[in-house]
């Protein structure tokens, strides 16, 4: 990767354009490796200013029920750490701009092994969530990441407080991942008052854009998140969506992953009807 990387240049163009971004997310492999791979090729042309990849594990702890299921159909079809890079540098061959940020946890990176910052690089992965890693633990994996030019996305609580904020902050690149509720995924939603609140807290201490995860559900969800914040995250809301049209054995129908793709154009509609400021 060279130049401005791939995420400070898509929020410095959404900027420009006045507006937030949406990025979706897909569980790697869900509920196949085809289905997935669908989906994901599909994402920026259903309005997917940047996706989120999670990488399934037996144990993610923050991960709602939608999420976790998602992940054991990825597990069951096949998915590991170096299966979901070979996804990326599949989906890189046809788009060479949208970012594309890895989500998941510490375990499966450390048993892939020393190469996996610069092998996700390579693949063009441009950042990486890891749940389970905060700060004072990442004196193994963050020099690795930087030095193979990889974004580290952290995530802020509501229960963060000020001084805790400044300190993982100072170790976040590419954007500021806000979990706009307390617990787990997709188990309930943010209100506006909350979002509004919360937002401007930490811009108190950072410039780095601000996406909302955690909740985001409807596109009129997603139009509020982007309108005060900088991107809503939208997960559990399009599982719901594929896991709605699997058959008996939870195998994809024919249409599958274009229910989900129909549901993030909605979603973009939203998310693009909203102009900051506004």
């Amino acid at each position: 990767m060279t130049g401005i990387p791939r995420i400070a240049a898509r929020f410095a163009a959404l900027r420009a354009e006045g507006r937030g971004a949406l990025i979706p997310f897909l569980e790697a492999f869900d509920p196949d490796r085809a289905t997935a791979m669908e989906i994901l090729r599909g994402f920026p042309g259903a309005g997917a200013d940047l996706i989120e990849i999670g990488c399934p594990f037996t144990d993610p702890m923050a991960d709602g029920p939608t999420v976790q299921r998602a992940g054991q159909r990825g597990l069951k079809a096949g998915a590991t750490l170096a299966g979901t890079l070979q996804m990326v540098r599949e989906f890189r061959a046809g788009d060479a701009a949208t970012p594309i940020i890895l989500m998941g946890y510490y375990n499966p990176i450390l048993s892939y092994g020393a190469n996996f910052c610069a092998d996700a690089a390579a693949a063009g992965v441009d950042g990486l969530i890891i749940v389970d890693v905060p700060p004072e633990e990442a004196d193994e994996i963050e020099p690795q990441a930087r030095a193979a030019g990889l974004d580290m996305i952290r995530l802020i609580a509501p229960t963060t407080d000020d001084a805790r904020m400044i300190k993982v902050l100072a170790a976040t690149s590419g954007f500021i991942y806000y979990v706009a509720i307390t617990g787990i995924t997709g188990t309930r939603s943010a209100t506006g008052a909350e979002l509004a609140e919360a937002i401007p807290r930490i811009r108190k201490h950072t410039k780095l854009p601000i996406a909302i995860g955690f909740g985001v559900r409807t596109p009129e969800q997603a139009a509020e998140a982007a309108r005060i914040a900088d991107g809503a995250v939208v997960a559990s809301a399009l599982i719901d969506v594929l896991a709605a049209d699997l058959d008996a054995e939870g195998h994809a129908k024919p249409g599958t992953a274009q229910k989900v793709l129909d549901q993030v154009a909605a979603l973009a509609s939203a998310v693009r009807s909203v102009k900051k400021g506004a």
